[in-house]
């Protein structure tokens, strides 16, 4: 099935119900999400595969993913549909050990890189003070 996710489509996925779920969960206790724990939460992606891979004991991180690659690049979709709605900035965080940069991705292609690399931070609304004459 060649099934695009698109900004007009992506709160129809059957992986959208659990993304909010995740991210709701996670933005309780932290104002910053990651692809990584969004996963993990909705269960592609266990905790303990994860440090493996933060140890370098995995080579890149789709190799511990639990689902095939065409999910997880809809999951990530969502996740970066669902975090735009939040009002929530974007940035790229790769992670290190040992000096050496971990690989999300077997290819190791920039953009695939960057999708996994996310993090999204809630932007905190300033208060306009209006001014009475």
């Amino acid at each position: 099935m060649n099934y695009k996710v698109t900004v007009n489509n992506y709160k129809d996925d059957k992986y959208y119900p659990k993304i909010v779920n995740a991210v709701n969960e996670l933005l309780g206790s932290n104002d910053t999400v990651t692809t990584a724990k969004v996963m993990q939460k909705i269960g592609v992606l266990s905790i303990e595969n994860y440090h493996k891979w933060e140890k370098g004991k995995v080579p890149y991180l789709e190799k511990v993913i639990t689902c095939n690659l065409s999910k997880a690049n809809r999951i990530l979709r969502i996740i970066g549909f669902h975090a735009h709605d939040l009002n929530m900035a974007k940035r790229i965080k790769f992670l290190k050990y040992k000096k050496k940069t971990l690989r999300f991705t077997k290819s190791g292609y920039k953009k695939g890189e960057e999708l996994y690399a996310r993090e999204y931070v809630v932007v905190a609304k300033r208060a306009v003070k209006q001014i009475k004459s």
